[in-house]
């Protein structure tokens, strides 16, 4: 590699942990710049990060014995280069790469990413930051089995979990790369000032270009609120960043073992919302109607799930009220959206069917002319006639 490709590589890894990026962040610019497999782990041998994959769950029995601050090969015939990650006589812990081709032609990369993230493990000398950061990064992953696990690794970290949390994908869209890199550092930093709960840890987490936060939200209120911030987010960057526009995505309030299932629904609300509506816009999980399962591809339950839950205001109020508005709306789909017809075959007059269909759109939530609205109801009313009663 160049000299100038190592030094812009320096000043990415130095933009990163500026913006608050830790091992896991370090590690995926190392992966992304050499498209090598990174494994990280601490002092004891236990997963902090990983990019890519076919990697080892560790290299441990495999990493050489060390000789200086270098990358050396792997033992065992393992393609991949390994080395320490240390502050002076402190070992942290390793990180390896794993590739093809000629590794040691990214050895100036590998110090520089292992001295980087020693820099992170070495801030807090009584706790290491990185420890309380490698417990979001695993909670996100799925690695606890329960949350009893989960609450105990956190405690062990100096962490005290709230019960929910409340997954939100931030994502600027930058006019060119360098412009990304310091605009993306910004609209997280705005993020974390919005969505900072006054009781609980608010954690970030960066997948990609995309950055995760975990609001925490004991409460329903505490979600409404998250979402209403959500919402307003890419104008109150706007105001401070005229030239960038900030995607938003929001999960579903997940209990702490759930946590996953929240991330992955906000990345599916941040890349709908995108798509259908353009940048600079917020998507919410739960307000997207049919197109998350469109997006998943969901099983059954999940449809008939989709269903109930749309078609529940619905049901209620027919229930209490004695009205018949499921009924109307099935009917107004089936004849094409004719209310002269509908009102016909329910035998009443065209006005009621039309004061049916307003309070129709006032219960749902929606705007029955509006083709994603109406798309929602469409399904949900087909899948309903497709589940067996």
């Amino acid at each position: 590699m160049t000299a100038d490709e190592i030094v812009a590589f320096a000043e990415e890894l130095a933009r990163v942990a500026a913006a608050g990026g830790g091992p896991k962040a370090l590690a995926g610019v190392l992966a992304r710049v050499t498209g090598c497999g990174v494994l990280v782990e601490d002092a004891q041998w236990r997963h902090v990060t990983a990019a890519g994959s076919g990697l080892p769950s560790s290299v441990r029995g495999l990493a050489p014995e060390p000789s200086g601050n270098v990358p050396e090969p792997l033992r065992g015939g393992r393609a991949g280069r390994s080395m320490a990650i240390a502050g002076g006589e402190t070992r942290f812990g390793q990180i390896s790469i794993f590739g093809s081709g000629d590794l040691d032609c990214y050895s100036p990369l590998l110090r520089l990413t292992a001295g980087a993230i020693a820099v992170e493990l070495a801030r807090d000398p009584g706790g290491h930051p990185a420890r309380r950061r490698a417990f979001w990064e695993r909670l996100s992953a799925g690695a606890y089995a329960d949350a009893a696990s989960a609450r105990d690794d956190a405690a062990a970290r100096g962490i005290v979990p709230a019960t929910h949390y409340l997954a939100v994908a931030v994502e600027p869209e930058a006019s060119d790369e360098r412009a990304g890199v310091d605009d993306r550092n910004a609209v997280r930093a705005r993020a974390l000032q919005v969505f900072r709960a006054p009781d609980a840890e608010t954690a970030a987490l960066e997948i990609g270009n995309t950055t995760i936060l975990l609001v925490p939200a004991a409460r329903e209120i505490d979600t409404a609120n998250a979402r209403t911030a959500a919402a307003l987010f890419p104008r109150t960057v706007a105001k401070t960043l005229p030239h960038v526009r900030a995607a938003v995505g929001v999960g579903t309030r997940a209990a702490l073992a759930d946590v996953p299932v929240s991330i992955a629904r906000a990345q599916s609300a941040l890349a709908i919302a995108r798509r259908l509506y353009g940048a600079g816009k917020a998507g919410i999980y739960e307000e997207l109607g049919a197109y998350p399962l469109l997006l998943e591809g969901a099983g059954s339950t999940a449809l008939r799930e989709f269903a109930a839950r749309t078609l529940a205001p619905l049901r209620s109020y027919d229930e209490k009220h004695q009205t018949e508005l499921e009924r109307t709306l099935r009917l107004y789909f089936d004849v094409g959206e004719n209310v002269k017809t509908a009102a016909a075959q329910l035998h009443v007059h065209r006005h009621t069917v039309f004061y049916r269909l307003r309070q129709i759109g006032e219960i749902c939530g929606c705007k029955l002319g509006d083709p994603h609205d109406q798309l929602t109801l469409r399904m949900a009313m087909a899948i309903d006639a497709l589940t067996p009663q």
